[in-house]
């Protein structure tokens, strides 16, 4: 890739991270392209026993999310996260283990609580190394480098599964942790990251803090409900497309290809204004309205003819990705800048606790909503990302209220009339 369109930035620490996230993420994606048929053609589970088993895996992972990302605070993020890559390459390596039911569970559980852990730990490294000023365009590149590598190791598992022996879903589960021993080892030439001063000298702080922060969680909370829009992208779309849209199933991977190949080309310029709490709400009601139309957009390609269907199939997603990459740096925005400088890791882990969620509740609510609504589920939905994002602005100005910090003390001196 040319400078320009390349995602990975000029030399120094967030060339370093971002390349350690690239090899990540290769595996992240050769794992989630191969992992379902991997445990039931390889190992012989049923579909209905690994579906059972990552869901009740991914609700026991949330809960490693806030002690985790409170330990970020204390230590040295950039050492804690290679420790848990560390751990994340014996626990990938361990699913050449499995041969039952019980085994994969405890791996998946072992698994989802690493990641879990991890994603809050990330978030106090980007906020170390990219410091106040730039994390949210640091989370936007890493976002975009995330894409490309997902895309990379997706188009690699296909070579296994394309083989479909028993040697080449090993080798896809080996490659699988050598990614997060290559990770571990490129996050470690980064420069050391103290504790923030507040914990040198005023000791630790409170147990639960974040989780006992309402305005915080208020916030947080509406990011969250709109992140159900994951769930549309990966689970709705794919089924509507073939079902109600009538499009042919490699519609599905050029949908998918476009919203990959845009978050890679637009994340870091989308990014733009969601540095302080007061920008990232205006970016985050943007959002809201952004991927409101989206649904809109899905909902009206139900019994149109073929070729009609799939162009607006393709509109509809260009549109989610906009809404996608904007919710996106506004909810890191707003996590990084309505946290104590002294408990940003814990204060990620409380909103990756509600992302989690999220996610995890998304498919039963969304499926019940759109794929046996139809297109009054699609309306539902668009109000709902609507109603949440209109109402940003107003509950960040609310947790600004309680906020002590320069980013509040800014917002103070904002009239009222201009905070949303």
């Amino acid at each position: 890739m040319g400078a320009g369109v390349s995602p990975i930035p000029p030399p120094g620490p967030l060339r370093t991270l971002s390349l350690a996230t690239l090899a990540n993420t290769v595996g992240s994606g050769l794992w989630l392209a191969g992992a379902a048929l991997y445990l039931t053609r390889d190992v012989g589970l049923s579909p209905t026993s690994v579906g059972a088993g990552l869901t009740v895996a991914g609700l026991v992972g949330l809960t490693a999310s806030v002690p985790l990302g409170a330990l970020a605070d204390r230590r040295d993020p950039r050492t804690l996260r290679a420790v848990l890559q560390l751990g994340q390459a014996a626990v990938a390596a361990a699913y050449l283990l499995v041969g039952s039911f019980p085994v994969f569970l405890a791996v998946a559980v072992l698994d989802a609580l690493l990641t879990s852990g991890n994603l809050a730990v990330r978030a106090a490294l980007v906020a170390a190394v990219a410091g106040p000023q730039g994390r949210v365009r640091a989370f936007a590149t890493l976002r975009a480098v995330a894409n490309l590598g997902i895309a990379v190791g997706a188009g690699l598992a296909g070579l296994a599964l394309a083989a479909d022996t028993h040697r080449a879903y090993q080798l896809l589960v080996v490659g699988d942790a050598v990614t997060y021993l290559l990770s571990a080892a490129l996050l470690l030439r980064l420069p050391a990251c103290p504790p923030a001063a507040g914990d040198r000298a005023g000791g630790r702080p409170r147990r639960g803090r974040a989780l006992r922060d309402g305005r915080f969680l208020a916030v947080s909370g509406a990011s969250a409900v709109l992140s159900l829009h994951w769930t549309v992208l990966t689970l709705v779309v794919p089924l509507w497309t073939v079902s109600r849209a009538g499009a042919p199933p490699l519609v599905v991977s050029a949908v998918l290809l476009t919203n990959t190949a845009l978050s890679v080309l637009l994340a870091v310029r989308l990014a733009r204004g969601a540095d302080d709490a007061v920008g990232a709400a205006r970016s985050m009601r943007r959002a809201g309205l952004v991927l409101a139309v989206a649904m809109l957009l899905y909902a009206v390609t139900a019994g149109l003819p073929p070729a009609a269907s799939v162009a607006l199939l393709l509109v509809a997603t260009a549109v989610y990705t906009a809404g996608d990459l904007w919710h996106g740096s506004a909810g890191a925005g707003l996590a990084y800048a309505l946290a104590p400088p002294d408990a940003i890791g814990a204060y990620q882990g409380a909103d990756g606790l509600l992302a989690g969620l999220s996610r995890a509740l998304g498919p039963a609510l969304l499926a019940l909503l759109v794929l046996d609504g139809g297109p009054l589920g699609w309306v539902a939905v668009a109000a709902l990302f609507a109603v949440v994002g209109l109402a940003t602005p107003a509950l960040t100005r609310w947790a600004l209220v309680t906020r002590p910090t320069p980013d509040a003390a800014g917002a103070a001196r904002t009239p009222a009339g201009h905070a949303g």
